[in-house]
């Protein structure tokens, strides 16, 4: 695994990690690594690169889009546009690869690089190792008519917003809808979709100053949207993330809707149609026992993978699945996109409410959301907590006692020394009771700090 890659692309302090020299090596790299792999034969490769509204993306865009130029790569600059649509521009362009320029939920301070590869989907470990490694090789220097040349996609949004439009077959009108844009990537397109599909819109948080990004709003700080539906009387709110490629609703009661519960919606209607292949769903073994339950009872299986949704678009893509996707909002609608699109998601949703005539709170009742705790363990050797004989005697003893009306999960954090606990059970008091034990046995077994163990007040 690259050791500068995380999860999803390189992601950092703006003018820490992410610096302008950095980000300019990173271009030229993927250049090398990633161009002339479309079909543009005779042509120089060509790259989309688009950013959120966050200060730091100018430096960086400006960086980036130097560093592809001066590789030989002709640049399509879309500026401000939410990553799965410059995911599907890169596609529908028939473009080498692209950019986007984005921390997505983390604050203003943080910025990120993300790089797309040709048909829109997100790269392999190998192809993130390679551009790693090529960081260490001299930078491609065409000169003449070999330098690329840096574009204005001046039609990027307009083309997104027509994508988006064509994929629904129920128009919104009659809705009163509430977005909520984290002032982020999704603030001018996401109302303009939902407008144009013919529901009544209330936006918040669609103001970027490029310091205010995830700043109170957005999908994870719902409660702002949750009082906004209810002061408006709106049917549901839909909020997004900073690069919106996520989705989270507010029912007309003011309750969220978290990923699962979407996905369980989306699921039944499109199984309902025809319209969900082989009858499955993809999803992380994150999401709630509800999910797995509800879905299980029409008739539907729940695939799992493991966190992250490129697992989870890997294991569709090998399936051929049409949905899938994370408790937090990811949602993946593939036969539309490459990626998680929060603008799709919440389009399709609606959709799903005006088709129905039934509202979103009782939509989201097709699944009852078992009770889950999950506790963070910090300072511990994830290796021996994972393996250590009393802890996983603890975990499946429990896990025995739940007699299938419940799960326990230990996962070791991929990027920190913390150990991941969490427990579902029919009540939050034995879930929470489940949680707490194993948590001590964790600190107390596998601490990396005998002082941890002593202030936690674990006793051998």
């Amino acid at each position: 695994m690259s050791s500068l890659f995380g999860t999803d692309g390189v992601r950092g302090l703006a003018n820490g990690l992410i610096t302008a020299e950095l980000s300019m090596k990173l271009a030229q790299a993927a250049a090398v690594v990633l161009g002339n792999t479309g079909p543009r034969t005779g042509l120089r490769p060509a790259a989309v690169i688009a950013r959120d509204p966050r200060i730091s993306g100018d430096y960086i865009a400006a960086a980036m889009a130097a560093g592809l130029a001066s590789a030989g790569v002709d640049v399509f600059d879309s500026v401000i546009i939410p990553t799965p649509a410059a995911a599907y521009l890169a596609a529908d362009l028939g473009a080498d690869f692209g950019v986007m320029i984005s921390a997505s939920h983390n604050p203003a301070h943080d910025n990120g690089i993300k790089f797309l590869a040709f048909g829109g989907l997100k790269l392999t470990d190998d192809l993130e190792n390679a551009i790693e490694e090529e960081l260490t090789r001299p930078s491609p220097r065409p000169i003449g008519a070999g330098i690329g040349r840096i574009h204005r996609f001046a039609d990027a949004e307009d083309r997104y917003v027509a994508h988006l439009l064509s994929s629904l077959q129920h128009r919104l009108d009659g809705l009163t809808v509430v977005l909520d844009c984290a002032h982020g990537a999704a603030s001018a397109c996401s109302p303009r979709v939902f407008e144009d599909a013919g529901a009544r819109v209330i936006v918040i948080g669609a103001d970027p100053d490029g310091l205010n990004i995830n700043d109170g709003y957005g999908s994870t700080h719902m409660g702002t949207l949750q009082a906004a539906v209810i002061a408006h009387k709106a049917d549901l709110g839909i909020a997004h993330d900073g690069d919106a490629d996520r989705c989270m609703a507010v029912d007309n009661l003011g309750h969220v809707v978290d990923g699962d519960q979407i996905m369980a919606i989306l699921a039944t209607a499109l199984d309902a149609a025809g319209k969900l292949r082989d009858r499955t769903i993809v999803a992380t073994v994150m999401s709630n026992l509800g999910l797995k339950i509800a879905l299980g009872q029409a008739g539907i299986t729940v695939m799992e993978t493991a966190v992250g949704d490129r697992y989870v678009l890997e294991s569709m893509r090998e399936g051929g699945y049409t949905l899938g996707g994370e408790q937090s909002g990811h949602v993946i609608l593939a036969d539309f996109a490459t990626t998680g699109d929060g603008i799709l998601t919440g389009l399709h949703l609606a959709a799903e409410v005006a088709r129905s005539g039934r509202t979103l709170a009782e939509l989201a009742a097709v699944m009852v959301r078992l009770p889950q705790v999950l506790i963070n363990v910090k300072g511990v050797d994830k290796t021996i907590a994972s393996t250590h004989p009393i802890i996983q005697d603890m975990v499946q003893q429990a896990t025995n006692d739940l007699e299938g009306k419940g799960r326990v999960l230990l996962r070791p954090s991929g990027t920190e020394p913390v150990m991941r606990i969490m427990v579902e059970a029919t009540e939050m008091e034995v879930a929470q009771r489940i949680a707490s034990t194993i948590a001590d046995a964790v600190l107390l077994h596998a601490s990396a700090d005998e002082s941890a163990v002593m202030a936690a007040g674990v006793q051998p």
